[in-house]
């Protein structure tokens, strides 16, 4: 009996480990840990910019993420569209370099450099290696992922805070549902 326990949770880890690291295949692009070369592959697929997803293995807020929004079709191709996206494990020792080509590892480039200090953090970098916008925790769902990406894409943090554009696309929301009733 303990035996054939075992074997289900064994294929049972496997099952959901293998489903995870599909998505994480499909939403984030592979990088030999270049950043400032990931700028010049950025500017020339004509994307916005880079952003980083600050994850680490134990976060059950950075696997709901990946496993409820970022997997998401719709978020997918608009992150995708404008973004080249990599995950930065806090927690890593592999040895990278930041986007003015100084070499560090993952976690002193998270900690030190960009100052992540819980996660998931969504950190947004212009096509000169310049942070924009640092969104730190989960979004609620699909629905903020896609304000969050789109207030990035159309430059709104140059004017007003996520927070008040949040508000806007919510009343945005409200006054279409208002129409539509009537």
């Amino acid at each position: 009996m303990l035996f054939f326990r075992t074997c289900l949770m064994m294929l049972f880890y496997l099952m959901t480990t293998s489903v995870y690291a599909a998505d994480d295949r499909a939403i984030f692009d592979q990088s030999l840990g270049d950043y400032s070369e990931e700028l010049v592959e950025a500017k020339e697929q004509g994307k916005k910019g880079v952003l980083l997803f600050f994850e680490m293995d134990e976060c059950p807020f950075c696997h709901r993420m990946k496993t409820t929004v970022l997997n998401q079709p719709e978020v997918m191709a608009y992150l995708k569209k404008h973004f080249l996206i990599f995950a930065i494990d806090i927690e890593g020792d592999i040895e990278m370099t930041d986007f003015s080509g100084k070499t560090m590892s993952m976690k002193n480039f998270a900690f030190k450099g960009n100052r992540v200090r819980a996660t998931p953090v969504f950190a947004f970098y212009d096509l000169k290696g310049k942070k924009v916008t640092k969104y730190t925790g989960p979004t609620s769902g699909v629905e903020e992922m896609m304000w969050l990406a789109e207030y990035v894409v159309n430059e709104e943090y140059k004017n007003l805070r996520f927070t008040k554009f949040k508000k806007m696309k919510r009343k945005e929301k409200k006054e279409k549902k208002k129409l539509k009733a009537n």
